[in-house]
């Protein structure tokens, strides 16, 4: 084992100078009310014409216990920033029209008293001049709109609907009791509209008969890709998704053919994502994403004559980023995010009709010690707005020219600026069948070496993604643990991206084995590192970070804390009840009634008794990811058999995420307090 130097580049070096030139003294103790001081970037996109970035911000808010996001812009040449809303109304999803002068979105406005559209909360489309003032309403629909679309001349935007469909079967049955919900036969499916903005004149263009994911509008205006589902239901994604490419003006729809993303792939359950026509409009570019292999990306063309969709190569090494990563051209390259060694970088590709690369086949446009969380690139392809982290600073925006370094234009969080920053490194270790595995290590600020500190774990969720070395303060121990005089350890286990294919699908068949051998040995380095104290060690994650907690105590008793976050006990309870079923289906290779032992052996179920780890337990009262069922029978076995030290929190209302500030914070004095008491015996 090893504490391995991060990759330097002068990119690095460049990015790190330019955040702490102008540095205030790092004064500042990190407590739980930082975390709600953050803005958060969601969405940037660059101007047509490159000369101003927008982008979403959200900020939390106590009085309304919420995070909303309002609409930012900002000058690329002076740095001067410019808030353009300000009520909060969740604004989202911004897009340039075609003179850079003003931005449509999406938002959520509401006026006391009012009750017609579009001032009665539900979504519209809004414009707003990059100079301010009050936004105006370009959609005034009954219900509110889901997605929309502007043409690149901004004559036409297209926006979509949703309107139920009752199945004809049982049809009259359904309707007489309709307060029921019902498994299936009644769905919200997607009407599409064409809004001129001339005549302001609205028709309608397509009913889908189908819901309509996602959509993207070609350059040269004549086409409109969709990702569309069956029904309304997630688990429609997986497997059940499609590429349709209506014209525009002939009204043919077209569906694209998936030999090449279903037929042709390891899994056939993979979800499409992030369409992206080339400059010239000849090429289709989207992601399929999968639980358990990597994320590729695909090209479609002569959608009209033979239709033809394609792998495009990837990067040796390299993994797409998945999960919402965009997807862009520059003038004739692909451009997408490429994970490697806990690193995203922003990769251009040059690619040939069928996917073949043309060489030189990529350039990393943004090397070094770097993760890019978004990017957009303007019209002509010469410059791009990228979101990007780095160890030694938080996201913000910066632009991208040519091939000269990022230049940083916003700084969205200042006072992060005197805050005692955790010390972050990369760890190395060898897993008990040799393989190399790594994780990101932080330590509290000061902390001298031969010091030996209480440990955590926290293992991140997926397991098809990874933790990334960068600065990342949020709600499941990162930068708050280490600011309290923890070390914290976030493995990159087997199945994480950006460790090769074989590090990722190694995992299939293996879940509750492999992964939690890379973890133990983990902890087994940080003591011998002199790091770690072996008498204090806890352990924590959400999703598949809280699934393997449960694996975790179940099998040792050295973890003297645990906090199970949105953890799976029972695999087979969790391909009945859960939202995305492929997930139990892909990593145990079947289904309950033909792969029972692996269902059995990746469950915690049949070892719950022997967990000896006091256990705090938190879920969303409404999550269908990993339902409050398997939170609730580890609770039972704890408080009700065992007698082992125990809480249980469940959030009303909340899914697999928490949204609420009260919720948030809750989880973070719980969490201080659970670890403070079990690992240092402070508290009562």
């Amino acid at each position: 084992m090893r504490l391995r130097r991060p990759i330097t580049a002068t990119l690095t070096v460049w990015l790190l100078t330019a955040v702490v030139a102008h540095a205030q003294p790092r004064t500042h103790d990190i407590t739980v009310d930082d975390y709600f001081t953050q803005a958060d970037i969601f969405a940037s996109v660059i101007s047509p014409d490159g000369k101003h970035v927008a982008w979403t911000e959200g900020r939390w808010q106590q009085s309304t216990d919420d995070r909303k996001t309002d609409l930012w812009v900002v000058d690329c040449q002076t740095g001067v920033a410019r808030k353009l809303t300000f009520d909060r109304a969740s604004d989202r999803s911004p897009q340039w029209d075609a003179d850079s002068q003003a931005l449509y979105f999406l938002g959520n406005r509401k006026r006391e008293g009012e009750k017609k559209p579009p001032y009665d909360g539900k979504t519209q489309v809004w414009r707003i001049p990059i100079t301010g003032g009050e936004p105006r309403a370009v959609t005034r629909v009954e219900g509110g709109v889901e997605m929309f679309q502007l043409a690149r001349d901004s004559r036409i935007l297209y926006y979509t609907t949703l309107a139920e469909h009752i199945a004809p079967e049982w049809k009259q049955l359904r309707q007489q009791f309709s307060q029921v919900e019902y498994g299936h036969g009644v769905d919200k499916l997607s009407v599409l509209w064409k809004l001129d903005l001339t005549t302001w004149r609205s028709e309608k263009a397509l009913d889908a008969k189908r819901v309509i994911r996602e959509m993207a509008v070609s350059p040269d205006g004549r086409r409109l890709a969709m990702i569309t589902t069956p029904d309304d239901k997630v688990v429609s994604f997986e497997g059940r998704s499609r590429v349709d490419v209506l014209d525009l003006q002939t009204k043919k729809l077209v569906t694209l053919p998936d030999k090449a993303f279903r037929a042709d792939m390891p899994s056939p359950y993979g979800w499409l994502e992030n369409l992206a026509w080339s400059a010239d409009s000849n090429q289709l570019a989207f992601n399929v994403i999968f639980d358990g292999y990597p994320a590729e990306i695909m090209i479609a063309h002569s959608f009209f004559d033979t239709p033809k969709v394609s792998k495009v190569s990837r990067p040796l090494g390299v993994h797409v980023r998945g999960y919402g990563s965009p997807l862009a051209w520059s003038d004739t390259w692909l451009c997408f995010l490429g994970e490697k060694q806990g690193r995203v970088r922003l990769y251009r590709h040059q690619v040939t009709e069928d996917g073949g690369a043309i060489a030189p086949a990529h350039i990393i446009l943004t090397p070094g010690d770097v993760v890019v969380e978004g990017f957009s690139f303007n019209r002509a392809g010469d410059k791009a707005a990228v979101v990007m982290a780095g160890p030694g600073f938080f996201p913000d925006i910066f632009l991208l020219e040519g091939k000269g370094v990022p230049r940083r234009l916003t700084k969205v969080n200042p006072q992060a600026d005197t805050w005692k920053l955790p010390q972050l490194s990369v760890f190395t270790w060898k897993a008990p069948d040799g393989t190399q595995v790594e994780g990101i290590l932080e330590l509290p600020p000061g902390h001298k070496k031969g010091e030996r500190l209480p440990l955590v774990v926290e293992i991140h969720g997926g397991p098809t993604t990874a933790a990334y070395y960068k600065l990342q303060y949020w709600i499941y121990g990162r930068t708050l643990l280490p600011a309290k005089g923890y070390a914290l350890l976030t493995p990159n286990y087997r199945g994480s991206t950006g460790y090769g294919d074989k590090f990722l699908t190694d995992l299939i068949g293996r879940e509750n084995d492999l992964d939690v051998g890379d973890i133990l040995s983990g902890v087994d380095a940080l003591v011998k590192a002199g790091i770690a104290d072996p008498e204090r060690l806890g352990v924590t994650g959400w999703s598949n970070g809280g699934y393997l907690t449960n694996c975790l105590i179940s099998r040792t008793t050295r973890f003297k804390a645990a906090i199970s976050g949105a953890g799976i006990v029972d695999a087979v309870m969790e391909f009945g009840s859960n939202d995305e079923p492929a997930y139990t289906i892909v990593f145990k290779q079947g289904f309950p009634w033909n792969s029972a032992a692996k269902y059995q052996k990746a469950s915690s179920t049949y070892k719950l008794q022997d967990i000896r780890t006091p256990t705090l337990i938190h879920v969303g009262g409404n999550d269908e990811r990993c339902p409050p069922g398997h939170s609730r029978m580890l609770y039972r076995v704890l408080k009700e058999y065992t007698n082992v030290p125990t809480e249980l929190l469940v959030y009303p209302g909340e899914g697999h995420g928490l949204t609420k500030y009260r919720n948030r914070r809750a989880k973070l004095e719980w969490d201080l307090a659970w670890f403070d008491r079990y690992l240092r015996g402070q508290g009562k």
